[in-house]
Parts: C-alpha cells; sequence; structure tokens
C-alpha cells in the first residue's frame, strides 16, 4: 500500500543530481534560484528557491544558510536560520539545526536533529497552493 509512494521518493532522491555546489570557503551574498539539484557546504546569506519540479538540497554539516529556504526535496545536517517550505520531503540529519518554521509533507528527524520553531504539517492542496504563490512572485 505504502511501498509505491516510497520507492518512488526514494528512486528520486537517488536519481538527483547536483548541479550546483557551494563550497565550504565560500560566502554567497543574496538569493539563489536553481533547478535539479544544489549542494551547500559553505554560507548562504539570502533565500535558497528551487524552480524545478525534480529540485533537491543537500546540505553538509559545516553548511549555513541565513533566510528562507523553499525546495521540493531537502536533506539538511547544517544550519539554517529561517523557515524552511519542503514541498515534499524532508531529512534532518543529526547535526541539523533549524531556527524557525518547517512546512513539510514528508519528514525523517534523526536522533540529534534540532528545530527552534514549530512543525508544520502540509496536506497536498496546500503544497499546490504555495507552488503557485511561487510562481507569481517570480
Amino acid at each position: 500500500m505504502f511501498s509505491g509512494r516510497k520507492s518512488k521518493q526514494n528512486s528520486r532522491r537517488r536519481n538527483a543530481q547536483i548541479d550546483t555546489l557551494v563550497g565550504r570557503g565560500t560566502v554567497l551574498r543574496g538569493d539563489i534560484h536553481f533547478k535539479d539539484g544544489l549542494h551547500i557546504d559553505g554560507v548562504v546569506v539570502g533565500n535558497v528557491i528551487a524552480e524545478g519540479e525534480g529540485s533537491m538540497l543537500t546540505m553538509s554539516e559545516h553548511g549555513r544558510i541565513e533566510g528562507e529556504v523553499r525546495v521540493r526535496c531537502i536533506v539538511l545536517n547544517g544550519e539554517v536560520q529561517g523557515d524552511v517550505h519542503a514541498l515534499e520531503h524532508i531529512e534532518l540529519a543529526p547535526q541539523a539545526r533549524v531556527t524557525g518554521n518547517v512546512y513539510y509533507t514528508l519528514i525523517e528527524m534523526a536522533m540529534g536533529a534540532e528545530v527552534n520553531g514549530n512543525l508544520l504539517h502540509q496536506n497536498e492542496s496546500a503544497e499546490t497552493e504555495t507552488d503557485e504563490l511561487a510562481t507569481d512572485k517570480t
């Protein structure tokens, strides 16, 4: 019953291609709009917004974002200071630190991960409305 959905998501995460990398010694000031995959080892001072259906953000334990995050699938092991909108799936690894609200459809949270804010579940209709709002802003 549940295996179809889970295998589809797992295959999407395994097939995510990292097109953009913010390296460990890098501090980027400004918003990032990306498609496909983004990996952050450095610091982003600004919003991180995905503009593709297969979008995925991964962040190592060295990464930090100071701003809002709006991505379909996210694997966090670093620090985010701002709200996180995971439109499909979020995985909070052991060293993940979020100071802000986390909006999610599906969530995985490892022991040691920390959220200083609210965990707010979104259903499919809220996800569609969020996608339409993001499209209207651009």
